[in-house]
């Protein structure tokens, strides 16, 4: 499940089955909230929709909702995350180092990935504490505030990111790629039709995803 952006005038949540690609629940929304996305997944169970996994982007706080289905916290939104701490060229060796390890997820497992972390934090431990101080005040902060950022999140996420490997058996993706490309394939159609008032772009993405649930 994720939610894209048409401007600045509303959103589009989507619920897809992975398997069969089709798309389950759809929502026009104004902003991506948790009780948004509990709306979707309780509206499905009420039709009998069996939920054996959710992969998302991991909204803080939204996996506190689901604590009883297998929540996959999506691999591609996490390196996101992280690039835009660290930008796609990282000039210190720690933000290099940790930006790589981002970015080889996907080919490891929990443990390497925990144990590769603890050792990039003892490595860089010292540079990641220091603190600017502001001489007229004495104030002071962390120097390297956007580098913690990006540890914390990968830190605060490691939990979500390979629920994938521990329930193998459900063949739960790692990525909502399946979805991005749904987006894509939208808004490339939609530019087509440019110049649409908002009144029928909401109803030419209505009857887009029409035709996506019928798969």
């Amino acid at each position: 499940m994720d939610t894209t952006y048409f401007g600045r005038k509303f959103g589009l949540m989507i619920f897809m089955d992975n398997t069969t690609r089709t798309v389950l629940y759809y929502a026009i929304v104004s902003h991506e909230t948790n009780s948004a996305y509990k709306q979707g997944i309780d509206h499905l169970a009420s039709l009998g929709v069996d939920i054996q996994s959710i992969t998302c982007d991991g909204r803080r706080g939204l996996r506190t909702l689901f604590t009883r289905t297998p929540y996959q916290m999506c691999q591609f939104h996490q390196a996101q995350i992280v690039t835009r701490y660290l930008t796609r060229r990282p000039k210190n060796s720690a933000s290099i180092e940790l930006r790589r390890l981002t970015l080889e997820i996907k080919l490891l497992d929990k443990e390497a990935f925990i144990q590769r972390l603890d050792h990039w934090y003892v490595t860089h431990e010292a540079y990641l504490n220091e603190r600017s101080t502001n001489e007229y005040t004495g104030k002071t902060w962390y120097t390297h505030k956007r580098l913690r950022s990006a540890y914390r999140s990968l830190r605060t996420n490691s939990d979500g990111l390979f629920t994938c490997q521990e329930y193998d058996h459900l063949d739960i993706p790692n990525t909502t790629n399946s979805l991005e490309g749904l987006f894509s394939e939208l808004k490339r159609q939609l530019h087509s039709h440019h110049g649409l008032n908002e009144r029928r772009k909401l109803r030419f993405i209505k009857e887009f995803l029409g035709l996506k649930s019928l798969k």
